[in-house]
């Protein structure tokens, strides 16, 4: 079981944590059972309970304890891939659904926030920065056909000069600025979800790792421990840690650990960095990303490891990307430092399947979780109630399993990342 210390994030330290929730001892039964508490699941419990539908959500650790509650809080535009790859890979049609999809999925997490009084302190603005001077024509033709195909006129062209004024490096030789993006603390949200999923109806049990999951009619999900959930319906939502529960989705999304630091608080000195409150995430392939906080501190991520184990000291690991970005920021001091698990699969898209009658699965979002997640588990509630255009849609996307399956997607995954993290550099 990864092993998370048990503070250290800054969300932890700016969110009061709620009271634990219930243990399962012995046996429940539901309609649908649901595999972690994060922005899938929780969203998924919340729209099925609203339709009537009896839900227990299994976490094993805390809600929010995984990838939904620790991340970089950034909204994208879009899916993990641009529009030129999707046209490519899905067709235009398909392409087009997809793009509304995200849009939709705006709409959706801002009507959740409203109407759940969601306090997750969200912002607009989201700029991309181009680390090498060759990347800058591309972003500035995307924009332009973000504009004139896809009826998305929010996405304004950053040369050299303009994307110096709002980002205070010298890494960084153009981009774009995306005025319908931006940012949010995770945790707040994912803390909001689930008790909107409550008020709904469903019942969440914390403390419940699936060690099992016997396939049937209904289907039963044991911990190892005594406790059993029984459920005509499984939605398995764990991402990166399933660790061991259903080979089938296990083999097509890989676990990676990802790091972010968050500084002091700044005062004035914050200007010295980012002159807006947009959030920023660059062209790497191994992306830095960062943004303000409420509080004016600088939230950097940067740095990966491919294993669901963090490292014991992350501060120094983030430091060193901090300082590539901010020198002038030598010295400054690194009040929380942490990490979370996330999943990737081989194309970056999300792996959305039923992977047996009745067991259907959306993971994988390569770090596109934040807006994808809520919208794919109303997509899964939807699912369930026989509504399957969104569904269908997801299933049709490409995400082959990984080379040599479970086994041996670490090792093809690390020289992969570690190709592209030298391609980074030169």
């Amino acid at each position: 079981m990864t092993e998370f210390p048990a503070a250290g994030s800054y969300y932890e330290a700016v969110n009061p944590a709620p009271p634990p929730r219930p243990r399962l001892k012995g046996f429940a039964r539901a309609d649908v059972a649901i595999i972690g508490a994060g922005f899938t699941g929780l969203s998924a419990a919340l729209h099925l309970a609203e339709r009537g539908v009896s839900v227990v959500v299994l976490e094993q650790a805390r809600v929010g304890w995984g990838a939904s509650g620790r991340n970089g809080g950034q909204l994208h535009p879009g899916q993990r891939l641009d529009q030129d790859e999707l046209e490519r890979l899905m067709g235009l049609a398909d392409a087009r659904r997809l793009w509304r999809l995200a849009e939709d999925a705006k709409g959706l997490l801002r009507g959740l926030i409203a109407r759940h009084h969601i306090h997750c302190r969200y912002e607009q603005g989201l700029i991309h920065a181009d680390h090498k001077p060759g990347f800058v024509a591309h972003a500035h033709a995307y924009a332009a056909k973000l504009r004139e195909a896809y009826d998305y006129p929010h996405v304004e062209a950053l040369d050299r000069e303009r994307i110096r004024e709002l980002v205070k490096s010298d890494a960084y030789h153009g981009g774009a600025i995306d005025h319908d993006g931006g940012h949010l603390d995770p945790l707040a949200l994912v803390q909001g979800l689930a008790d909107a999923a409550e008020a709904a109806g469903a019942r969440i049990f914390e403390g419940f790792r699936v060690r099992r999951l016997i396939h049937g009619r209904p289907h039963r999900l044991q911990d190892g421990q005594g406790a059993e959930v029984e459920a005509d319906t499984v939605l398995v939502c764990a991402d990166g840690l399933l660790e061991g529960v259903e080979p089938a989705v296990e083999s097509h999304v890989m676990p990676i650990a990802n790091h972010i630091a968050a500084t002091a608080p700044l005062g004035e000195r914050l200007s010295e960095v980012l002159t807006s409150r947009a959030a920023v995430s660059d062209s790497r392939f191994v992306v830095y990303y960062f943004r303000p906080t409420p509080d004016g501190r600088l939230l950097f991520g940067g740095g990966e490891t491919y294993s669901t184990t963090l490292p014991k000291r992350i501060a120094p690991i983030v430091r060193g990307h901090l300082l590539k970005v901010f020198p002038q920021l030598e010295g400054v001091a690194l009040d929380h430092a942490w990490g979370g698990v996330l999943g990737v699969t081989p194309t970056r898209l999300p792996f959305v399947r039923e992977v047996a009658p009745g067991v259907l699965t959306a993971a994988g979002y390569s770090g596109q979780g934040v807006l994808l997640g809520p919208m794919f588990g109303k997509i899964l509630a939807d699912a369930v109630a026989g509504r399957l255009e969104g569904f269908d849609l997801l299933a049709r996307l490409p995400v082959p399993a990984f080379p040599g399956g479970t086994w041996l997607r670490k090792p093809i995954l690390v020289a992969a990342m570690s190709y592209f993290a030298l391609r980074d550099r030169l």
